[in-house]
């Protein structure tokens, strides 16, 4: 169903559920996702697992599904010999099937749709640097074409996610500007700095007074890092506050492999809540289990309520 109520009015009025990671659960599924277009490959390979997916979000309790559109770019696609138009279809296709998937349920689910950065096209690990060697306006022409693509496929909000660095998100904000659909802000940070290194509170106050963004915060990110970065948010925009970190366990690219133990805990949503969260979930490997309890907490009668 289409929600009655805008994003941005159903944050004013209490705590709305994101989904977790996209990508282990489409590898739970038994999808190989070892391909430089990661989830995105899917879209035109086997979209039916990318809807079973969301749907199994959707069952956890999710109140918005993120779409699969986080590394499909048309230089990506191009490389694989898809033409703009096709790919055109491919990124509204992502934003038809998260909303297919939300039809599942009466509940109220809105759709987001995935503008990763520039790095996630690059496939080296660069979005967690930053830094590319472009400038805003060469970041603002690349992003452009993709967000009209997205924003015409009609989602309720535009993610604009695991943002590394400033010059990435004056990018970002400038290439949304006329789209005609509402935006998040989410940086991803390492301690209490953008990734690029950049100090946090301006990266945050990039965002403030800007009416087409309704939320502003972190996403694939230690637990630890979001709890201290949800605060500054809210402090420095006055916006709720949208916090989806990781798991906890780290990547290892040389390997090819996840280390240490997971540190995400829903219960943490008592704290972010009281800090100024009100767009709440998961990033990579937090799946569904971690969701359903997130959903739980964020009850109006139950124990994570503010």
């Amino acid at each position: 169903m289409i929600p009655a109520r805008t994003l941005a009015a159903a944050l004013a009025e209490g705590v709305v559920v994101l989904d977790g990671g996209l990508s282990n659960q489409l590898e739970a599924q038994g999808c190989e996702l070892s391909d430089a277009l990661w989830s995105a490959r899917l879209l035109a390979d086997d979209p039916r697992q990318i809807e079973a997916a969301h749907t199994a979000y959707v069952r956890a309790g999710a109140q918005v599904l993120i779409t699969s559109s986080y590394q499909a770019t048309f230089e990506g696609f191009a490389r694989r010999g898809v033409g703009r138009e096709q790919a055109a279809e491919l990124l509204a296709r992502s934003v038809g099937l998260a909303r297919a998937a939300a039809g599942t349920t009466e509940r109220e689910v809105w759709v987001a749709a995935s503008v990763g950065p520039y790095g996630a096209m690059l496939a080296d690990g660069s979005e967690y640097r930053g830094r590319y060697g472009l400038s805003v306006a060469e970041l603002e022409r690349f992003h452009r074409p993709r967000i009209e693509a997205l924003a015409a496929a009609g989602p309720d909000v535009l993610a604009l996610e695991t943002v590394p660095d400033t010059d990435e998100a004056r990018a970002l904000l400038r290439a949304v500007e006329g789209c005609g659909v509402p935006v998040w802000l989410s940086y991803s940070i390492t301690g209490g700095r953008t990734r690029a290194g950049q100090e946090l509170r301006s990266a945050f106050a990039l965002a403030a007074g800007l009416e087409q963004v309704i939320a502003v915060g972190v996403n694939c990110c230690t637990p630890a890092d979001a709890d201290r970065a949800v605060e500054l948010a809210a402090e420095v925009t006055g916006k709720p506050v949208v916090v989806y970190p990781n798991s906890g366990e780290r990547w290892d690219s040389a390997a090819r492999a996840w280390r240490g133990g997971a540190t995400y805990d829903p219960a943490r949503v008592r704290d972010w809540l009281a800090s100024g969260a009100r767009l709440v979930g998961g990033c990579c490997r937090v799946g569904p289990e971690q969701i359903t309890e997130l959903a739980e907490l964020t009850e109006p009668t139950g124990p994570g309520v503010a």
